[in-house]
């Protein structure tokens, strides 16, 4: 009888046939509640694979620390010698020197701002690392953003 009811359309066959197209024509939209479960579920597997990531490696966070206060160390210098240099160079006849000297140091310090972005986007703002090192890296390899 089933394959007679197929053939002649009978009831059972009919609504399978509208949950069918009913089912493909759901398929094909893609809606803005669908979107925003999808980027949800995208934003907690991410969640979920930092903290995996971080609890993996806490044998290195005193490695990473250690490299942290390194970098911000010597950027903080740089920068901190810059400005003395520069305001020294206010009270000393020929200051020319003095602020060339201080454009050098802070060429320098400006290098490792890159850097200096990733450690402090690692250390509190890991959620949105992605567009952090995506920013850094540019500015490590002198694009434009």
């Amino acid at each position: 009888m089933g394959i007679l009811g197929k053939i002649f359309g009978t009831e059972e066959a009919i609504s399978k046939s509208i949950d069918l197209i009913a089912s493909a024509g759901d398929k094909l939209v893609y809606t803005d509640e669908e979107k925003a479960d999808d980027k949800a579920k995208r934003a907690a597997q991410i969640d979920t694979l930092l903290i995996r990531w971080m609890e993996t490696t806490t044998g290195q966070n005193l490695a990473r620390r250690l490299l942290a206060v390194m970098i911000t160390c010597v950027w903080l210098t740089q920068y901190v010698v810059s400005m003395i240099i520069n305001l020294t160079a206010v009270w000393v006849d020929d200051a020319k020197l003095w602020h060339e000297t201080a454009k050098v140091i802070g060429g320098y310090a400006e290098q490792m701002n890159g850097a200096m972005m990733l450690i402090l986007a690692f250390y509190f703002a890991s959620p949105y690392m992605g567009a952090v090192v995506e920013t850094a890296l540019n500015k490590f390899g002198n694009k434009s953003p």
